[in-house]
């Protein structure tokens, strides 16, 4: 009895450890906020300088925040309605950054309020994503207006989706749940997850590289299209940054090719390496990556080589984390096959997110197909994860 009520407060003392109910919720709910103003806010700057910079007179300032505000929401998954048809093109580098910023405000939270196990972690989760989805929607109505008709539904189901991924895995890293399951996992399934993210890297930065050389080669082609659409020396800049937007779009295009099943930029421009068909794009100066001719260029076929390279470096990333108590060279190899299949899953999912729609009519299609893309990189990458996994796990010490 003296034990218990020694444990007991005395009237008046407060246990420092205790955290109010709400306070995890509420700060979560404000870091979520503070991602949308601050992003906003920095990418609608943005779009107000490259305006105000160009002599025709561009946007006004109304106009700019507009625009702003729905490149925020495309980045996320939603969607226009313009007269030409459903815009549906998420530009992935502002896609990344959104997703960063939720993360990091997720793992702020959980580090300053120390939420109370499983349950606090998933109400910090659900207070960011509850307010983030609610701007989200509160933007979409913001910029609805004539020429450009917001998809509320996808405006509301895209920042789900992200902010749950997002604000769900910066929870699990800050809170430790994430270590907590990985530990239940036999050993050889913690080195697939890291060995399937350096493919997938890989294969992306290649796909980049891949743009960035046919950019290079058609130097000219980029000045004229930049030229054909006017404006200063901001418009060219914000033409560059456009770009810079689209350039994870472009490189899981450029995986399509690589893997075999090209990509598709309308109904009129397919390219492949068994064959390139050309019709009218948009008049956006990335796109002079796309060939001149119907001519396969070599840097088609040299391309080829992507997804072999990444199920390379998947293969020797899962080598070297296995350990004894996983199995031998043999056991690695046939975990080299599932660590490239689901490379090519996640091949196909990138490939998804990154294409979508310009218009009902010959841009309704763009991007790389992704199951066609999903399972030819799958059987490349398996092959080549197999051999690596099984040569990594032998010269590895253990």
């Amino acid at each position: 009895m003296v034990s218990l009520l020694a444990r007991l407060p005395l009237p008046g003392q407060r246990d420092p450890d205790a955290r109010r109910p709400w306070y995890p919720g509420a700060l979560a709910a404000a870091a979520a906020l503070a991602v949308s103003v601050l992003g906003l806010v920095g990418l609608g700057l943005a779009v107000v300088v490259v305006q105000t910079l160009d002599p025709s007179g561009g946007l006004p300032v109304g106009g700019s925040a507009r625009v702003a505000g729905q490149l925020w929401l495309l980045a996320q998954g939603g969607g226009l309605r313009l007269p030409s048809g459903p815009l549906v093109l998420a530009p992935l580098l502002l896609t990344l950054a959104v997703a960063w910023g939720l993360s990091r405000a997720a793992r702020g939270v959980v580090r300053v309020a120390d939420p109370v196990g499983a349950r606090g972690a998933a109400g910090v989760a659900g207070s960011v994503v509850a307010v983030h989805v609610a701007l989200a929607v509160l933007l979409a109505l913001a910029v609805d207006g004539p020429g450009a008709r917001t998809d509320l539904l996808r405006c509301a189901a895209g920042p789900a989706v992200l902010a749950v991924a997002a604000a769900g895995w910066g929870v699990l890293r800050e809170s430790g749940l994430l270590d907590d399951v990985l530990d239940r996992l036999p050993g050889a399934v913690r080195a697939v997850l890291p060995a399937v993210l350096a493919g997938l890297l890989t294969a992306l930065g290649l796909g980049a590289a891949v743009v960035a050389v046919a950019l290079a080669a058609d130097t000219a082609g980029y000045a004229a299209v930049a030229g054909s659409l006017g404006g200063s020396g901001a418009g060219a800049v914000g033409l560059l940054a456009l770009g810079a937007l689209l350039l994870p779009n472009a490189a899981a295009a450029a995986l399509g090719v690589a893997a075999g099943p090209g990509f598709s930029v309308g109904a009129g421009t397919v390219v492949s390496v068994h064959g390139i068909s050309l019709g009218p794009v948009p008049a956006l100066p990335l796109l002079a990556a796309l060939p001149d001719t119907q001519a396969v260029p070599l840097l088609a076929f040299v391309s080829q080589a992507v997804p072999a390279l990444a199920g390379l470096v998947a293969g020797v990333t899962l080598g070297r984390r296995m350990t004894d108590d996983d199995g031998g060279s043999v056991v690695a190899g046939l975990w080299g096959v599932l660590t490239g299949g689901l490379l090519g899953l996640a091949a196909g999912v990138v490939a998804a997110v990154a294409g979508g729609s310009l218009g009902d009519g010959a841009l309704a299609d763009v991007g790389a197909p992704p199951v066609s893309t999903a399972l030819a990189v799958a059987a490349q990458a398996g092959i080549a994860a197999a051999v690596s996994g099984a040569v990594a796990r032998w010269r590895s010490p253990g």
